[in-house]
């Protein structure tokens, strides 16, 4: 089947950080070719022509695969766009660029950039989902500037940022865990820079921060590790608390001061003061909410 050809908005089509070369048949990240076989490079073709808007099982059933051709068409198309979600890095369940409407169709919900031929060199069209590429969408901008799909962030494999997130869950539970099992130890060391209440304070907070945290971070891991589909509503829920607990927690390595010296307790405190911020971008990246993917900060 021949490749779809440009339209006059141009034969580059750009997305966050992804390329499609319309007259090469080429998916280019960052300059470097993604392989996408013919098939699933037409659905793509064919969904990036009209972003924003639902393009039916039909539609492309009439466009890509014609009447006389004898194939098992829901199977086809299936198979086409899990090939374009995997060469993406995207996800069924929290689709940064293809959305699946059950029994109708499917929608390209990114951003879309297109080259204009006749347009001043630096410039581009910027085509939001639903929208025209009229001329009040041209923008003096370089592609780098959208290399989140409607947002400041990257794009980067959901793998990648789940894979980082659960570790970040280990971590804490590692933390709790150890704690819990030197209590005593702990005491002892508590006692000897903050003894009497300064020492009761810290063992409470322990105990009462570890027990909670500890469930909440295997409810954060098992829902990453199965990809709940709601893993990023639930976190922006939680995250107050989170960023609580995280908090209390990022002056623990003050306690080992003896051991490892005043500046690696400080500087260790000042990577896990920030980290709960990294958690909340890692959610963002893998489980983007509507605000993401309108191009909202």
């Amino acid at each position: 089947m021949p490749v779809p050809q440009p339209s006059s908005a141009g034969r580059i089509v750009r997305f966050g950080v992804f390329e499609l070369d319309l007259l090469a048949g080429e998916l280019r990240k960052g300059g470097a070719r993604i392989r996408l076989q013919e098939q699933p490079f037409q659905v793509l073709a064919m969904l990036l022509e009209r972003p924003g808007d639902v393009v039916t099982r039909d539609d492309l059933r009439q466009k890509l695969w014609p009447a006389d051709t004898f194939v098992d068409f829901d199977h086809s198309l299936n198979t086409a766009v899990n090939k374009i979600r995997e060469a993406l890095g995207d996800s069924a369940s929290s689709p940064r660029f293809v959305e699946t409407l059950a029994r109708r169709g499917y929608r390209f919900v990114a951003p879309v950039q297109r080259e204009e031929p006749r347009a001043a060199v630096g410039q581009i069209a910027v085509e939001q989902p639903g929208a025209g590429t009229g001329n009040d969408n041209l923008r003096g901008t370089s592609a780098a500037t959208m290399a989140y799909p409607g947002a400041e962030l990257p794009v980067a494999h959901r793998g990648v940022t789940r894979g980082l997130f659960a570790l970040i869950q280990l971590m804490y539970l590692i933390f709790y865990l150890t704690a819990l099992f030197h209590l005593q130890s702990l005491d002892l060391i508590a006692d000897s820079f903050l003894p009497g209440w300064g020492t009761l304070t810290i063992m409470a907070t322990v105990l009462v921060t570890a027990g909670a945290g500890i469930p909440l971070r295997c409810y954060l891991l098992s829902a990453v590790s199965f990809d709940y589909r709601r893993t990023g509503e639930k976190f922006r829920k939680l995250f107050p608390f989170v960023l609580l607990l995280d908090e209390l927690w990022a002056g623990a390595p003050f306690l080992l001061t003896q051991k490892i010296g005043l500046g690696a307790a400080f500087a260790a405190t000042a990577g896990l003061l920030y980290l709960p911020f990294s958690e909340r971008t890692l959610v963002r990246m893998a489980y983007p909410d509507r605000e993401d993917r309108s191009g909202a900060v």
